[in-house]
């Protein structure tokens, strides 16, 4: 499936090809919260990195999340977002290069609904935050063992 997305000014529109268009994992890290916002937390997708095709490369931005309180070991991941607005894209990480995570709240595309939904890193998932899981939902303190595209996979949803 074909994604489109684009930060909220308009700066930066960009393209993919996803196997995986679902947005069903639901991440409440305090990295995601802190800088995806919206309900404390963040839905990443999976899309194949060697479709990505950018316009307006020149007004993104990488962060590097902090992985200790003190600054000193930071992710090798790179958190793509639009340096005029603010805007969450993507995250890319150098550990599985042929993969891109847009962020499904940059997703212009209409995205699939999914038929349950998985909770991940409940462990850090700040108290103002209700847990709304549904029935079939999973929920995880870490990180479940499933893979994105294992979980489409279960489910017979890969496009």
């Amino acid at each position: 499936m074909q994604l489109e997305g684009s930060c909220h000014c308009g700066a930066v529109r960009f393209r993919l090809e996803s196997r995986h268009p679902y947005p069903f994992n639901l991440c409440y890290c305090s990295i995601c919260r802190k800088t995806q916002g919206g309900g404390g937390y963040a839905i990443n997708l999976a899309g194949d990195a060697a479709s990505l095709a950018v316009e307006g490369a020149e007004s993104i931005s990488i962060y590097h999340a902090r992985l200790s309180r003190d600054g000193s070991e930071t992710s090798p991941a790179e958190r793509r977002f639009c340096s005029a607005c603010g805007s969450g894209l993507w995250l890319w990480d150098p550990r599985w290069p042929e993969l891109v995570h847009p962020f499904a709240s940059a997703i212009d595309t209409e995205l699939p609904t999914p038929p349950e939904r998985t909770h991940l890193m409940l462990g850090s998932k700040a108290g103002w935050v209700p847990l709304q899981a549904g029935p079939h939902d999973r929920t995880f303190d870490e990180y479940p063992e499933e893979s994105i595209a294992a979980w489409h996979e279960r489910l017979g949803l890969e496009r």
